[in-house]
């Protein structure tokens, strides 16, 4: 998986959720207190990748400032955020991480504690079609990086998917299964030297 397809992949495809339509989206408000409700989640994922090509493996969050997506065997790609950065392992590289920013990526707005959307800059969309409740949330000072539309389904609110779109207009799907809060997540999970460790890189940086 390329890195940027990441990026890009943290806008929507079509959702077929069994909810009755509401007349208006869900309130940012309502949305912040669904992310501020619980320090740990987890689920299963299947990401649809520009090529159209299926990946599979599980996101893990423990806010604030906590992500670690994980892909399932054969594929040792790796996305870490944790100290304020965001770590790509490429699973065709034996080099260490591409590192990011957190701040510079969509993944600030729901890792921040508190997450308060409606002080958010960076959500330029907030729509509602049938059931499901649309972000759209870019940088206004850099569009260049790209955008990531998120989708929430209402009674009871719950992220369920993601589309990345990155700055050639190249879009990554994240579909998530049952997200559970409220889990068990150790600590090294989110550990970027256990991680070279266990990759066998080195630590020194």
């Amino acid at each position: 998986m390329k890195r940027r397809s990441f990026l890009a992949a943290l806008t929507l495809a079509p959702m077929a959720l069994a909810a009755p339509a509401a007349a208006q989206p869900i309130p940012l408000a309502e949305i912040s207190r669904y992310f501020n409700s619980f320090l740990t989640a987890q689920a299963d994922f299947t990401q649809i990748n520009p090529d159209g090509t299926l990946s599979t493996g599980r996101l893990m969050i423990r806010r604030p400032g906590r992500i670690r997506f994980e892909y399932d065997a054969p594929d040792r790609t790796l996305v870490l955020a944790s100290a304020g950065s965001v770590f790509i392992f490429d699973a065709r590289s034996n080099a260490g991480p591409t590192t990011y920013p957190l701040s510079r990526t969509p993944l600030a707005l729901i890792l921040d504690d508190p997450v308060n959307l409606d002080r958010a800059d960076m959500i330029v969309g907030h729509t509602q079609d049938g059931p499901v409740t649309t972000l759209v949330a870019q940088d206004p000072d850099h569009p260049e990086y790209g955008s990531i539309r998120l989708a929430f389904s209402a009674n009871p609110t719950e992220l369920r998917q993601w589309v990345v779109a990155d700055d050639t207009g190249q879009e990554t799907t994240v579909i998530l299964g049952t997200f559970r809060t409220g889990v068990t997540l150790g600590s090294l999970l989110f550990n970027l030297d256990a991680e070279l460790q266990r990759r066998g890189l080195s630590t020194n940086r």
